[in-house]
């Protein structure tokens, strides 16, 4: 796309954080600057925040930011600011490296800005020794619940939204909210929300599918980048989970935390033509993600353990992937 002109803490956070914290990761853009503001203040944990600016209107968001930094001391306490300056629009896989590569925990959470944060996952997962393990060992990747009213006008009032599962369960029963994206089933399914309403403990996602895109906690350290080559709406943020998925990370979602989507109006028609585009990328990228990660296990002498057990179950489905598998393992 060209070059960025990309400010690593441009604004640093002044609260220290041990090294087994999760981060916040999470990209915005000038307009979600307050948003920023009211999830430092509802997380309270450490934030690294790639903040995406025009050249031509940079000092006019640098002075909201300014301003916001000022009004909100949460701002200042939690959250690093990595600004990133061009004029190259939805970026967003760029943007999300750009987060993750300057957090500063072992753990990051993948966290779209629009969502609001209802419970304490952060305190949950932390006091939980075996999901701590689990984070450790860089397996697994833990699915924190997406959620979104079913009335658009009703996500515009985060401070109504329910903050814990029995009152988030009797609003579902009042068909007030449901899973995030219900239109588009294949997103978010795989979560089983059926089950997660009567769940008590983590459970491992059984039916995963390569447009599952969850909001995820999982390790920094080894784990795959977003491919930048998606750029604009549609199959970036899959497009991420998928390699995650692939590489031998497993999805395990908590029983007890969710986030609910703030609502906010889309861009519809440029979201349309972009997805479209990024359809034919992401069948492409698949392809050659399976037999880029098959070559890889098969040179790590990883072929035959568990490791790879998710790029066998998934990757079968792709056309060809089994015929080309046995042609190198000859």
């Amino acid at each position: 796309m060209g070059p960025s002109d990309i400010s690593p803490f441009y604004y640093k956070a002044e609260e220290k954080f041990d090294q087994d914290d999760i981060t916040v990761t999470t990209i915005v853009t000038s307009d979600r600057i307050p948003v920023l503001s009211r999830l430092a203040t509802r997380y309270k944990g450490p934030i690294s925040a790639a903040i995406h600016l025009h050249q031509e209107k940079k000092e006019e968001i640098l002075e909201l930011l300014h301003h916001a930094y000022n009004d909100n001391p949460d701002m200042k306490h939690y959250v690093d600011v990595h600004l990133i300056v061009d004029n190259f629009d939805r970026q967003f896989n760029m943007w999300r490296n750009i987060a993750k590569l300057y957090a500063r925990t072992d753990y990051v959470m993948m966290l779209d800005i629009d969502f609001y944060v209802c419970t304490d996952f952060r305190t949950y997962v932390r006091n939980n020794t075996l999901l701590m393990e689990m984070l450790s060992n860089g397996d697994s990747a833990l699915v924190v619940p997406a959620f979104e009213y079913i009335d658009q006008s009703d996500g515009r009032h985060w401070k109504d939204f329910p903050d814990s599962k029995q009152k988030l369960i009797q609003t579902v029963k009042n068909e007030k909210i449901d899973m995030f994206h219900r239109s588009w089933k294949k997103g978010h399914s795989a979560t089983d929300y059926k089950r997660w309403y009567k769940a008590k403990n983590p459970y491992q996602v059984e039916e995963y599918n390569f447009s599952y895109e969850p909001y995820v906690i999982f390790k920094k350290e080894d784990s795959p980048w977003c491919d930048e080559r998606f750029i604009g709406y549609g199959a970036n943020k899959a497009a991420c989970l998928y390699e995650i998925y692939l590489s031998g990370i497993s999805f395990v979602v908590l029983p007890k935390d969710f986030i609910i989507h703030q609502s906010h109006p889309y861009p519809e028609s440029t979201r349309r033509k972009e997805r479209l585009f990024n359809k034919k990328v992401y069948t492409n990228f698949r392809e050659e993600l399976c037999l880029r990660y098959a070559r890889q296990f098969m040179a790590g002498n990883l072929w035959s353990t568990s490791v790879a057990d998710n790029l066998k179950s998934e990757c079968r489905k792709v056309r060809g992937f089994k015929d080309t598998i046995k042609s190198i393992d000859q």
